[in-house]
C-alpha cells in the first residue's frame, strides 16, 4: 500500500521593496533650494558667498601645509580641436612678423567660450539662476549684454588661498576611472575621508577625482560623466565647503533628477553661493598625492579680473 506524502509549503511573508534612499525629484531639489540657502547669511548685499568662509586664519592654516614647496597645476591643457565634449574649442590666432621683418615682436589672440566640459574654469555665482534670481536674491534683470551687475567673477579678484583636499573616488572604488553616469553619493565622500584620514571643514576646497581625463585618453570623448549625485548637496552645505572642483562638470550626467539638468550646479551656485572649478585635470595631483599618502595641500587660484563676467578660465595650483 502506497503512503500518501503530505507536502507542507511555508510561505515567507512578502517584504515590501525599500525605496531608494538616494532618489531625488525636482520637488526635492526645489525644497533644498530653501533648506540649504545661504541667502542673507553674510548680509543682504553679499556677493562673496562661501568665499566668506576662507578667513585670514584659514589662509594661514593652508600656508602651514606647505612642507616641500612642490607645486603642481590642476588645470588641463587647453583643447583646440572640436569634439563632442568640446564644441567650442579655444581659437589661437598668431600675429606674425611681416616677411621683410627680422626684428620685432610676435603676438597672438585667444578666443574661447570656456563654460562647458572641456576648459578648466571657475564659475561665478551669476552663472546660474533659479526662478528669476541669482545667489542672494539678485534679480536676473541685473544681467545684460554688458555682463552681470551682481555676483560676477570680479568679486574674487583678490584670489583664493585655502586648504585643498583631493577626494579620489576612482581610487576609493579601486578603478582607474569611473564610467559615465556613475553617481557619487554622500557615503562615498564619507568613505574617502575615512580612507584618507582627512576631515573636510569650513572654507576647504575639495576636488573630486573621477578619472575622466584618463578615460578620455583611452576611450575618447563622451557627453556623459561620473559625478556627484544631487543628494551630496546637503553634505557640502553641512561641511561648509567653499570651493567644489572636479575633473568634469561636478554633476553626474545624464542627470538622475528628472526635470533638473544640473541639480548640483543649481544648488551650490544659486542656493549656497558655493563656487565651482569645472574640468580640472586631477591625474597629476592624484599621482603625487598617492605617492606621498597625503591628500591635503595649499590651494591657490586667481581668476581673470573681468567686471560682469560669469566666470573665468583658471589655472589652480596645489602646493605640498
Amino acid at each position: 500500500m502506497k503512503k500518501a506524502i503530505l507536502a507542507i509549503f511555508v510561505l515567507a511573508p512578502l517584504v515590501p521593496a525599500q525605496p531608494d534612499p538616494h532618489k531625488m525629484t525636482k520637488a526635492d531639489v526645489d525644497r533644498q533650494m530653501q533648506e540649504l540657502s545661504n541667502w542673507g547669511r553674510w548680509g543682504k548685499d553679499d556677493q562673496l558667498g562661501t568665499l566668506n568662509l576662507i578667513t585670514p586664519q584659514k589662509r594661514k592654516q593652508a600656508a602651514a601645509l606647505v612642507k616641500e614647496g612642490f607645486s603642481i597645476s590642476l588645470s588641463h591643457d587647453v583643447l583646440t580641436e572640436k569634439t563632442q565634449d568640446n564644441p567650442n574649442p579655444l581659437e589661437h590666432k598668431m600675429i606674425l612678423l611681416r616677411p621683410d621683418q627680422t626684428t620685432g615682436f610676435f603676438m597672438d589672440e585667444y578666443s574661447v567660450n570656456y563654460h562647458g566640459f572641456a576648459h578648466t574654469h571657475m564659475d561665478a555665482l551669476c552663472h546660474a539662476a533659479y526662478e528669476g534670481k541669482t545667489y542672494n536674491g539678485f534679480p536676473i534683470s541685473d544681467v545684460s549684454e554688458k555682463g552681470c551687475e551682481k555676483d560676477s567673477i570680479i568679486v574674487a579678484k583678490n584670489g583664493i588661498v585655502t586648504r585643498g583636499i583631493l577626494m579620489d573616488i576612482a581610487a576609493l572604488k579601486g578603478v582607474p576611472y569611473l564610467e559615465p553616469g556613475t553617481p557619487i553619493y554622500p557615503e562615498d565622500l564619507d568613505a574617502w575621508e575615512k580612507k584618507a584620514g582627512v576631515k573636510v571643514g569650513p572654507g576647504d576646497a575639495i576636488f573630486i577625482h573621477t578619472g575622466r581625463w584618463k578615460r578620455r585618453d583611452e576611450k575618447g570623448p563622451s557627453r556623459g560623466f561620473a559625478g556627484l549625485h544631487a543628494s551630496c548637496a546637503k553634505w557640502l552645505h553641512d561641511r561648509g565647503v567653499a570651493i567644489l572642483g572636479s575633473d568634469d562638470a561636478q554633476d553626474v550626467m545624464p542627470s538622475q533628477v528628472q526635470g533638473v539638468a544640473l541639480p548640483v550646479h543649481q544648488l551650490v551656485l544659486v542656493a549656497m553661493g558655493l563656487y565651482i572649478f569645472d574640468d580640472c585635470d586631477l591625474e597629476p595631483v592624484s599621482q603625487e598625492a598617492a605617492k606621498r599618502k597625503r591628500w591635503e595641500f595649499m590651494l591657490t587660484a586667481s581668476p581673470m579680473v573681468i567686471g560682469g563676467g560669469t566666470g573665468s578660465p583658471l589655472n589652480p595650483i596645489a602646493t605640498f
